[in-house]
């Protein structure tokens, strides 16, 4: 009977833990799309809008932990140097590519669903969102290693880091770490 009362009390702990870090997790990011959509709405472009969103992302994105992930294995074999210019080339896609998709003013109306908990330190937090008459699920995956960080945004059952995934791999695999360094650099140099 002890051992009963026992595994239900640590059952009862380990819950409320999670519950305490599923409220976190969600509170983190509902604060940090509220600072972006207050941002947009005073910006004036959208060029203006990727510069002034770029240092609450930095803060509430793990634009690093993304970009290893992008580009995998072959992650190992970067540089230090690399491995930063790789981050900020890749920090500014993201930021870039996907700032330009809102008009400055314009923001989506973002219905929040309950959060999973896949395993302990992560949550993703599913969401519907709708702008402009469309409507998209997108999950922020997010994780908890000092502070919460948004580590992966999956649109349409589409994973960011899948997707540039199997790009980087192919130019890893052409030519290692400067032709993925490369290709960032072209694709940061293409007007949007």
């Amino acid at each position: 009977m002890r051992s009963l009362s026992l595994i239900l009390a640590s059952f009862a702990l380990a819950h409320g833990h999670l519950s305490a870090s599923t409220l976190e997790a969600e509170k983190f990011l509902k604060k940090a799309v509220t600072e972006v959509a207050q941002i947009a709405d005073h910006s004036q472009n959208s060029s203006a809008l990727a510069a002034s969103v770029r240092p609450v992302l930095m803060n509430v994105i793990s634009f690093e932990l993304m970009t290893r992930r992008a580009v995998g294995p072959g992650w190992r074999e970067f540089t230090e140097a690399q491995k930063k210019e790789a981050t900020d080339l890749f920090a500014t896609l993201i930021i870039r590519t996907y700032s330009s998709k809102f008009t400055p003013g314009e923001f989506p109306e973002i219905t929040y669903k309950p959060a999973i908990v896949p395993a302990p330190g992560r949550v993703e937090i599913p969401t519907r969102i709708l702008y402009r008459g469309s409507q998209y699920e997108v999950i922020y995956r997010q994780e908890d290693s000092v502070a919460w960080r948004i580590t992966d945004v999956v649109i349409e059952g589409v994973s960011l880091i899948a997707t540039y995934r199997t790009q980087f791999d192919s130019q890893f695999k052409q030519g290692g770490a400067p032709a993925v360094i490369s290709a960032l650099k072209k694709s940061v140099a293409t007007p949007q």
